[in-house]
């Protein structure tokens, strides 16, 4: 099982950008997908996250900006940021939680994966 992000780059401030993810392998179920972010010397911190059924939670400092969705049939998060602000920048981390398929009658065993980062910066 693997998490591959995509999107991020440089944006201006006010600006917006997509990120993208995609759990692949042989999965289970999928409960929470969602994104971190963490700048230097700092802890990662949880940006947005979603439930398999479509529960959203959001950091007080990105709600009113960020959107976060989710495509069940293809195993994909997405975070929508709109209204880019400098202190937004860092590196994004897209994480699921999840139980690989370990084959018939195997228990589930569910476990955070993580994608790798992907670079946001937002300049001012």
């Amino acid at each position: 099982v693997q998490l591959q992000a995509s999107g991020g780059g440089l944006a201006q401030s006010g600006g917006s950008l997509r990120l993208s993810c995609t759990a692949s392998g042989s999965i289970f179920y999928i409960r929470d997908m969602g994104w971190y972010r963490q700048t230097p010397g700092n802890q990662r911190e949880l940006v947005a996250r979603i439930s398999n059924g479509g529960s959203t939670n959001y950091a007080d400092s990105v709600k009113g900006r960020f959107a976060i969705s989710r495509d069940n049939t293809k195993n994909t998060v997405d975070l929508q940021m709109s209204g880019l602000k400098p202190e937004d920048t860092a590196v994004y981390f897209c994480y699921a939680e999840l139980s690989p398929y370990f084959g018939s009658g195997s228990k589930v065993r569910y476990g955070d994966y993580w994608g790798q980062g992907t670079q946001v910066t937002v300049s001012s």
